[in-house]
């Protein structure tokens, strides 16, 4: 049988040869807080600030090796040393803070003597203010009396132009000439031969001259309605237009029953008038008469 045994040469391993840890003077001075920078003075600058607020102030100093025991400590300093220093100004100037009051007298003559020239000052542009105002109402009066003159001046000249169209209506229909003749006459029926030689699908029909007097008519009925229709010079003026009406049906009438017999092609033309002038039952009228 096989025995295993240790050789008693082997080195041993002894309690003394375990490393041990040794705190060095170095060590001991990194602990020491007395060792860290004094902190600087508190800024006095720092609490002149406009905007001063002491949360604000407070996290700034987050960074100073100090406690907060020592911070309230400074801070507590500081305000004595405030308080010390504005006592020292009000002893040195004591005289100065005595005659203070002595200084102002008298000065409420001329306190009055500003607030009087202020009134004064202020009645003045009140005074002034109710001039321009009331320059600026009659400003817009006559601004508003300008605009109605105008528009009376338009109307006017608008109902001079109805006026005018009737009269050069008239003329073309002969109304209320007693069958007198004139220059004027002569031109129209050089006008009328001019419209029958220009439409030579019906000679001897004024298909033109009618077509002209019907736009003539619709013009001057469009325009007394645009206007006021119960103006009293439009009223007549309406008056004249039945009988210019009546007298173009006439013309109408004859100018129908004159292409109904020769079976002329004006005779669409004419129905188209009748139409135009909202007289469609006078055009079956005169096609189914004799």
């Amino acid at each position: 049988m096989t025995t295993f045994t240790l050789d008693s040469a082997s080195p041993s391993i002894s309690a003394a040869s375990t490393p041990a840890y040794r705190y060095s003077s170095s060590d001991e001075e990194d602990d020491d807080i007395s060792t860290l920078p004094y902190p600087a003075e508190l800024s006095r600058t720092a609490f002149l600030a406009p905007d001063f607020s002491p949360g604000t102030y407070l996290s700034t100093l987050r960074n100073r090796h100090q406690t907060l025991e020592d911070l309230r400590a400074d801070l507590r300093q500081r305000s004595q040393l405030l308080n010390r220093e504005l006592l020292d100004l009000v002893n040195g100037n004591y005289e100065e803070f005595l005659s203070l009051g002595v200084d102002l007298r008298g000065g409420e003559e001329k306190v009055e003597g500003v607030r009087v020239g202020v009134l004064g000052f202020e009645r003045e542009v009140r005074a002034v203010k109710a001039s321009v105002q009331e320059r600026a109402g009659e400003a817009r009066e006559l601004v508003r009396e300008r605009k109605e003159v105008r528009r009376d001046v338009m109307f006017g000249r608008a109902l001079l132009d109805v006026g005018e169209k009737v009269e050069d209506l008239e003329r073309a229909l002969r109304v209320g000439q007693g069958g007198e003749d004139s220059f004027e006459d002569e031109e129209d029926e050089e006008e009328d031969e001019e419209d029958e030689d220009a439409d030579e699908t019906s000679p001897g029909i004024p298909l033109n001259r009618l077509r002209r007097h019907a736009d003539s008519y619709l013009l001057i009925s469009r325009m007394i309605e645009k206007l006021e229709p119960d103006h009293p010079f439009l009223v007549a003026q309406r008056a004249k237009l039945l009988d210019l009406k009546k007298t173009l049906l006439l013309d109408l009438a004859a100018a129908l029953r004159s292409a109904k017999q020769s079976k002329s092609e004006a005779v669409l033309g004419l129905v188209r008038i009748y139409s135009d002038l909202d007289a469609q039952a006078e055009s079956c009228r005169v096609l189914k008469g004799p």
